[in-house]
């Protein structure tokens, strides 16, 4: 299922991975991948899991943040 989450990726030399990040759910919203597309489907894993815990606990999900590309 796809949700309106950001996801953001970026190598890192200290890892030597991929690191995702999951800006909406805090700073230790994180993963890794040794490639690009590993990082991509953990992150994808991970807001799945965040998500379902959020419903369960009965928790509020973070508003999603957009992307507003031609901002005045």
């Amino acid at each position: 299922m796809k949700y309106p989450y950001s996801i953001l990726i970026q190598w890192s030399d200290e890892d030597q991975k991929y690191i995702a990040s999951l800006p909406e759910f805090g700073p230790y919203a994180r993963t890794h991948g040794s490639t690009y597309g590993e990082a991509a489907e953990m992150a994808e894993e991970v807001l799945e899991l965040l998500i379902e815990s959020y419903q369960e606990s009965g928790k509020v999900l973070p508003v999603p943040r957009s992307l507003e590309l031609y901002a005045a």
